[in-house]
């Protein structure tokens, strides 16, 4: 463990700083924790920073720390509505590189229009927990392969599960598939959570795009979860992402705050 005095407390007590882990830091003044920080490393690679902090010196003092410990480039995300937040990150030299829309998107097909969907010629849905998993996970593949090949996943949602080192599908039951004749060709991924269910994922293969499947997958989600009594389910959206702004805003759904993802270089 390492630990870093600093005299900037709350009540000009000394600040002591210790790194717990390869990934956890707290501060402590006057034998009470004043703050804590973590860091977490994303599938893409990237090294996401988190802190937790009453006090602004606090807060310098555990950035400092994290800083001097970890290598850069450093992300953290903040709700562009938090001003504190953003501009505490930015005094320890973060700035914005990317904004993330929050959409709450309704299910109700009389709503979203998408009750009149009509399937792609020789296209079905395979629905959530019925998807063959070896097929899945080599369609997620080469989605994955496709994106990281063109905008890269900095370009993706930055909120990502953690996933063990090479697993890329940690629950298959949470993915409807669309399967063109015996081929899967797209994938939507939904997340039950307890208050509104988020839309994780939705991607189509490169070689099938522009033929309605990405809609044709989210009238199947989202109609799925209106049949159980959910209104409203959650989606991000990058903003450089015009086609998936367009999807969404074309079915209703409603932008009600963004993140920024900023990163230290």
């Amino acid at each position: 463990m390492n630990s870093v005095h600093s005299p900037s407390g709350t009540d000009n007590h000394a600040v002591v700083v210790t790194r717990l882990s390869d990934m956890q830091w707290h501060a402590v003044e006057d034998d009470r924790e004043v703050g804590r920080g973590e860091a977490s490393r994303r599938p893409d690679g990237r090294l996401f920073i988190s802190i937790d902090a009453w006090h602004d010196a606090v807060f310098d003092r555990i950035a400092d720390t994290m800083l001097a410990d970890l290598p850069t480039p450093l992300h953290t995300v903040v709700d562009e509505a938090d001003h504190d937040s953003r501009s505490a990150w930015e005094r320890v030299g973060f700035a914005a590189a990317r904004r993330e829309w929050g959409y709450v998107v309704p299910t109700d097909p009389q709503v979203t229009g998408l009750g009149s969907t009509r399937l792609p010629a020789g296209v079905t849905i395979v629905p959530a927990g019925a998807a063959e998993e070896g097929p899945l996970r080599a369609l997620d593949r080469v989605i994955r392969e496709e994106v990281e090949a063109t905008v890269g996943w900095q370009s993706m949602p930055a909120e990502v599960l953690p996933r063990p080192a090479g697993t890329t599908v940690l629950d298959p039951s949470k993915y409807a598939v669309a399967r063109h004749r015996d081929q899967y060709v797209g994938l939507i991924r939904v997340a039950p959570l307890p208050r509104q269910p988020r839309i994780g994922l939705i991607a189509v293969r490169a070689d099938r795009h522009r033929r309605g499947i990405a809609r044709a997958l989210l009238a199947h989600a989202l109609g799925s979860l209106h049949r159980s009594g959910i209104a409203s389910a959650w989606a991000e959206v990058n903003e450089s992402n015009v086609a998936a702004t367009a999807l969404f805003e074309s079915i209703g759904a409603r932008r009600t705050g963004s993140a920024l993802e900023l990163v230290l270089r």
